[in-house]
């Protein structure tokens, strides 16, 4: 009998705090409890896709006397950012896929050359540029792959796209910039 004295005692106190508070409470007590708030600082990938952000719109260029036009949309509850080319003069239509993962900023490109480069960016001191470089590589590669791409923001209505490929043969690599200007 001593012993069920002794867990009473131990859990009356226990018992009356759960009656005495408020329903309501407990419910934001314990969901503070379970989804505690994250305060720490943004990371230097959170920052430069942050940036990229910032160039959700249509944007109108030329490459190689070639009209362009290139749609940035923010996608998947602000995760992911698509990036998307036309041309009509040609008929694909190249993506790329910004994301964050962990502490990292990844670009994956769907070429039309059947693969799709891998690459992580960093956001340049001066916090305007952001450049991607090749960290890996599926599908076919016979044909060249995108190795390199980099985004420099100039202001809210025009942004540079510098891209580089790496060509079949041990060729040099092929180079443009295109300058974008914003017309939505």
């Amino acid at each position: 009998m001593p012993e069920t004295i002794n867990r009473v005692r131990t859990l009356l106190p226990v018992l009356l705090i759960c009656l005495l508070v408020p329903m309501g409470h407990a419910t934001s007590m314990s969901q503070t409890m379970s989804h505690p708030t994250n305060t720490a600082a943004p990371s230097d990938a959170q920052k430069a896709f942050e940036k990229l952000k910032t160039l959700a719109g249509t944007w109108q260029g030329n490459v190689m006397g070639m009209p362009v036009k290139v749609t940035l949309r923010v996608t998947s509850s602000g995760n992911a950012i698509l990036h998307e080319a036309t041309s009509t003069a040609r008929p694909d239509d190249p993506i790329t896929m910004f994301y964050v993962e962990g502490d990292r900023l990844f670009a994956t490109h769907y070429c039309d050359s059947g693969n799709r480069p891998r690459m992580e960016g960093k956001v340049s001191p001066d916090g305007k540029t952001v450049e991607f470089n090749l960290v890996d590589i599926v599908g076919n590669t016979q044909h060249g792959y995108m190795n390199h791409i980099g985004f420099t923001i100039v202001d809210d209505s025009h942004h540079t796209e510098a891209g580089s490929w790496t060509l079949p043969g041990n060729k040099p690599p092929f180079q443009i910039q295109i300058d974008y200007t914003r017309i939505k």
